[in-house]
């Protein structure tokens, strides 16, 4: 009997393949031996649509609403319905005895494989492949140690709650709000919620009212040093008025300036943990430009592809103990290129294992994102995979070197009554930050600005600090100083920047929206729904999802609900919460949440109106943006007429500037038109005579010939007088 294997993706089968001896290639598998290794599309089932339970649901109605099955059913999906089929007869082979699903280690990847089986019937053994990468030895450890399949019903149970809940809410809000207002309007479980963080921003930025304040410094002669004044240890040195701000500089004018206190202390930086996928996005979001879209594409490839690092869909920063055996191969491994003398370094001794690196405890599913024992090949990589593998490198060998260790020197200088306060730091071991370039880089340990722009109560962002960063001189307590000058400086308070992705990132794991896989999609979600859009590497929501977001449930865009869902989804995965109950809180909400937008009188209207009218309704359209660029929509959802804002050029011309002509269509049919002659043609329709393609001519002349017989030069005249008719066109 043989083993039927079921990867995610083709590429991972071929390696799968590859490495169990399967050498003969069928188009919807690979067999062997001893096993079949066959392949999903990513999903090849999926749940049913509305109108699979009632045909009445094509149409959407907003009086049809909620739609609540009492029992979700699951169909093929059609548009990889050949691959389905396929695997159902490998499941139906009689020399088959048991299936190992080797989709994604993850709550998604058990979800693929399982919906195949419900539809499939599989009543046969079947067991668990669980690999954290895709190294011929990773997965030689993997088929040698099994598990049984009945381990991870949890997580299949957490999963299909999780597809359920977001069909319910998803589905049932998007259709009643589009029914309600007649516009493309989606929500749901995540986005929602995402999208109204950005909104609050918004709030937060447009309320602010900046103020004024103003700081004083000091500058000493010879020593070359500034220092901040302050009214006590503590405060940020900020005055109100500019009378407080002329007072302390006229205080100070003139008058000696003694040490009144020094405190140097050493002080010890730890290196950075490793990296989970939400924090790699976030470090490639500021350190590369990266989307976390992008960063997610790109890690997968340095995955499956180069096998160059370890499984990416990962919400932990630690490693698992045992996996310290495999850390001197790893860093042997990546001590090439720009890497090699770091790592040759650090593998002249055992690797410092600490408990910042290695924690049981801390590791559910997957461990952090490091590199494999795979050869790195740095020219196999295209540009953006060599950055990205460059910030894992270079945190691995963060991970292993000693702490920064730097002394930090504070002074307070006492000028008359008033007191300074500056800082300095002299660095004694770069440790760490020598993956890094060494103390000259950006700073790049764990918990820095992530970019969310988060600003104090009172406002209080951009600030002056305290004097700071700069190289002191060799000071004693009660040392003379000469003050050169003090003055006073000018700012205001500053608003709460928006987010960046790295920031909205942050944002989304801190209220536990969505998971470290699936963050990227929601952001992309909602940049192809037009209600947020990318400034520059800010998130700003349009007009469209300033409207959405106060016509959503107040309850629907509250992070706290959604991230409550989410640790019950992780209860139900670890045995913990009860699926029924979680399934039915959520049909509870979405139809809670369908009754208020059916009694809301709030009047959504399209904030991108253009001055184009509908040819079909002579409704005005909307002009929205797409991956091929512009384009104008009838706002009438029903209508559904849309066009390329930019027209196409036709290759006829103006009769009277001989320049291309524009191709439109309109109630008569498409015509041409030059704008600045204001000329119009109009074209005739393919159907009725335009021009004829080659296939067609063939067809004419076969048609023709069939009819009347004509013999070989009736037949040549008819083909050479349809040529000439293209010929003129």
């Amino acid at each position: 009997m043989k083993s039927l294997v079921l990867a995610e993706k083709p590429s991972v089968a071929r390696e799968l393949a590859r490495v169990l001896g399967c050498t003969n290639k069928n188009k919807s598998y690979i067999e062997g031996p001893s096993y079949v290794v066959t392949w999903a599309l990513g999903h090849l089932v999926g749940l049913a649509e509305p109108e699979d339970y009632d045909p009445k649901y094509k149409t959407w109605n907003l009086e049809d609403l909620p739609i609540m099955p009492d029992r979700m059913t699951l169909k093929p999906l059609k548009e990889t319905s050949g691959q389905f089929k396929a695997v159902l007869q490998l499941c139906k082979r009689p020399d088959i005895g048991e299936l190992i699903i080797a989709t994604d280690a993850g709550r998604e990847g058990e979800l693929v494989a399982r919906w195949i089986m419900e539809l499939a019937h599989w009543k046969k053994p079947f067991k668990r492949l669980w690999i954290s990468s895709q190294t011929d030895k990773a997965i030689k450890d993997g088929f040698a140690s099994l598990k049984p399949g009945r381990e991870y019903d949890r997580l299949y149970a957490s999963a299909v709650c999780r597809a359920e809940a977001d069909w319910l809410v998803g589905l049932n809000v998007t259709r009643a709000l589009t029914s309600k207002h007649n516009a493309q309007l989606s929500a749901g479980r995540v986005q929602t919620p995402t999208l109204g963080m950005l909104m609050e921003r918004e709030r937060e930025i447009s309320g602010f009212v900046p103020k004024p304040f103003w700081t004083v410094s000091a500058e000493f002669a010879g020593e070359g040093f500034q220092a901040a004044w302050r009214s006590e240890e503590g405060q940020d040195g900020r005055l109100w008025t500019q009378a407080e701000a002329e007072a302390v500089v006229a205080r100070t004018k003139g008058k000696p300036a003694v040490v009144e206190r020094l405190r140097t202390a050493e002080r010890s930086e730890p290196h950075p943990q490793a990296y989970d996928l939400t924090e790699l996005q976030r470090d490639a979001n500021k350190r590369l430009g990266f989307s976390a879209k992008q960063t997610s594409n790109v890690l997968q490839r340095l995955y499956e592809q180069h096998k160059l690092v370890t499984y990416p869909r990962t919400d932990s920063r630690y490693l698992s103990s045992d996996m310290v055996p495999t850390l001197k191969g790893r860093m042997e491994s990546i001590a090439v290129g720009p890497y090699a003398a770091l790592a040759r370094k650090l593998l002249r001794a055992p690797l410092a294992v600490t408990k910042r690196i290695v924690d049981d405890s801390k590791v559910s599913d997957h461990h952090a994102i490091i590199p494999t024992e795979q050869y790195v090949n740095l020219s196999a990589l295209s540009p953006e995979e060599r950055k990205l593998h460059e910030l894992i490198v270079r945190r691995f060998l963060a991970m292993f070197s000693p702490p920064c260790r730097y002394d930090e020197t504070s002074v307070v200088i006492r000028i008359g009554e008033d007191r300074f306060y500056a800082k300095g730091n002299v660095l004694k071991e770069a440790g760490w930050k020598e993956a890094y370039g060494g103390a000259q880089e950006a700073d790049w340990s764990d918990g820095e600005d992530d970019g969310s722009g988060e600003a104090a109560a009172d406002g209080s962002r951009g600030t002056a600090r305290e004097a700071g960063g700069q190289l002191l001189p060799s000071l004693a307590s009660g040392q003379s100083l000469t003050l050169k000058q003090s003055r006073f400086r000018e700012g205001k308070t500053q608003p709460p920047a928006r987010y960046t992705e790295a920031g909205l990132l942050s944002k989304m794991e801190k209220y536990g929206l969505g998971t470290p896989a699936t963050r990227a999609d929601i952001i992309e979600k909602l940049l192809a729904s037009q209600t947020i859009d990318r400034q520059g590497n800010r998130m700003v929501p349009t007009g469209k999802g300033k409207q959405l977001i106060e016509l959503a449930s107040k309850e629907l865009r509250s992070p706290e609900l959604t991230a409550g869902w989410e640790r019950e989804l992780e209860r139900i995965a670890k045995g913990q919460g009860d699926a029924k109950k979680f399934m039915a809180g959520i049909r509870e909400k979405a139809a809670a949440w369908v009754s208020e937008v059916k009694q809301d009188a709030t009047e959504y209207k399209p904030h991108n109106l253009s001055h184009a009218h509908c040819p079909e309704c002579g409704k005005r359209m909307v002009e929205v943006k797409g991956k091929r660029g512009k384009s104008f929509v009838c706002q009438d959802r029903e209508c559904g007429f849309r066009r390329a804002a930019e027209p196409a050029l036709s290759n006829k011309r103006c009769p009277q500037c001989r320049k291309k002509m524009e191709i439109h269509t309109g109630k008569a049919g498409k015509y041409a038109q030059c704008r600045p002659c204001n000329v119009i043609e109009m074209l005739e329709d393919k159907a009725g005579g335009g021009r004829v393609n080659k296939h067609q001519q063939k067809r004419m002349v076969e048609q023709y010939s069939d009819k009347v017989s004509l013999t070989g030069g009736l037949a040549d005249a008819l083909k050479a007088a349809l040529e000439g008719k293209n010929d003129k066109k």
